[in-house]
């Protein structure tokens, strides 16, 4: 009797597999986009650092706006904010294949954002509205299959629709992806928003204004002069580059958040994010952890097939070859790394994982340098970005690489050293 009691209070998967899709569509997107690159760039014939806006503008609305979609949902209701968005999402995809110029598919990009921003939240808070117990977790679980999966597929699939017809074609893709998670999203279970929770406006501004500002300040540090402003900047602060001047204004607006937080918290106001997951040495361990792991997927699937198809010539399929080893890597790591959670703790996985990263990030900077020190013996002009640089840049670009290879150990160390704090098993 009990057996089958228990067998009754399972809730049916059906609802998981909208869920599962919204996952798949969000990755896909993302990893559509970099493959996309050389397609966007021949077709407006637009430099390259205006197409790789599109994934600029994409991360700059998931960052800027996720803390107040994630306070939407709660205020609203998160069935009701994840049908809409999903929506959204699908006219995204419709921008970028019925787009005339890059700006309509940078504006696509910053709409498909602006959903994501919702959509991240929302998975987790429906799958704790569908399921509870074990199959709460296998469902939490699916997610990262899905990201991994939908990574290998759309890397694949985007490389060959980019070199056989084009990069519109992929993108439809993400519009069957979205109208297929709207439908499922009927199975999911209503939940109802709650009026009393208040969403901090101001805190939302400074974060939001501080994430934009930060990421042109940085994106834009080449083309718009490190110090001084370069003819191509859209102004000048008294002679200096309008980046650094952002990449300072942006450090500050996000302390005034904290400031402005910690503020709202005495007063006994609710602020927009809680400060006290990040009181215990571990929590903002883990917090800097996950930071690095998503900046440098993020910097692989950006630099790299921007690399291949730009500077190398070469089709979006090569592109779609070249990266296939890091995202089998990742699909394969997703599915398997739950079987080792009980023989090893966690710590003990990210500790071994965060090494492999830095070893691999030193693999790949030592690479470049023989690469670029190849270029470099040759008398002729090395093209990059279509224009000719004279050995001494390859130099330069080989001692950019360099610094890479110390920068990847720097970066994962700290947070190793940190995770120590607990014991191992």
């Amino acid at each position: 009797m009990e057996s089958h009691s228990h067998v009754a209070e399972r809730s049916p998967w059906t609802p998981m597999v909208g869920l599962f899709l919204a996952q798949v569509l969000m990755s896909f997107n993302v990893a559509a986009l970099p493959v996309s690159l050389g397609g966007i760039v021949e077709e407006f014939d637009v430099a390259p650092t205006v197409a790789s806006s599109t994934i600029v503008v994409y991360g700059l609305a998931v960052a800027g706006l996720v803390m107040v979609g994630a306070k939407v949902g709660q205020r609203v209701g998160w069935l009701l904010v994840f049908r809409v968005v999903v929506a959204m999402f699908a006219c995204s995809a419709l921008m970028m294949v019925f787009a005339r110029t890059v700006g309509w598919a940078i504006a696509g990009q910053a709409v498909a954002g602006a959903s994501a921003a919702v959509i991240v939240p929302a998975l987790v808070a429906l799958i704790a509205e569908n399921y509870r117990g074990e199959q709460q977790a296998q469902a939490i679980g699916s997610l990262g299959s899905a990201r991994a999966m939908s990574g290998v597929s759309a890397f694949f699939i985007g490389g060959a629709l980019g070199t056989a017809v084009g990069w519109r074609p992929v993108f439809l893709i993400v519009l069957a992806l979205a109208v297929a998670v709207f439908i499922f999203g009927f199975w999911l279970r209503a939940d109802r928003g709650d009026s009393s929770v208040k969403i901090d406006g101001v805190g939302a501004l400074l974060i939001g204004a501080a994430v934009i500002l930060l990421t042109l300040g940085f994106n834009n540090l080449n083309s718009w002069g490190v110090l001084v402003a370069a003819e191509s900047a859209p102004f000048s602060v008294a002679g200096v580059s309008p980046a650094p001047v952002f990449v300072v204004l942006g450090i500050v607006l996000g302390q005034a958040f904290f400031v402005w937080t910690r503020r709202r918290m005495g007063r006994g106001a609710v602020p927009l994010v809680n400060l006290d997951v990040l009181r215990s040495s571990r929590e903002r361990a883990a917090v800097y952890a996950m930071f690095m792991v998503v900046a440098l997927e993020a910097a692989l699937n950006f630099t790299v097939p921007l690399y291949i198809q730009i500077v190398q010539g070469r089709t979006p399929f090569d592109t779609a070859l070249a990266m296939m080893p890091f995202n089998l890597t990742v699909f394969v790591a997703a599915m398997v790394v739950v079987r080792f959670y009980r023989r090893y703790s966690p710590r003990r996985i990210a500790v071994v994982a965060f090494a492999a990263c830095a070893t691999g990030s030193d693999l790949a900077g030592v690479r470049g340098d023989q690469q670029l020190g190849d270029a470099s013996d040759d008398p002729g002009p090395v093209r990059v970005w279509g224009r000719p640089r004279c050995a001494r840049d390859a130099r330069l670009q080989r001692a950019r690489h360099r610094l890479t290879q110390g920068a990847s150990l720097a970066m994962w160390a700290p947070c190793a050293v940190r995770l120590r704090t607990s014991p191992l098993r």
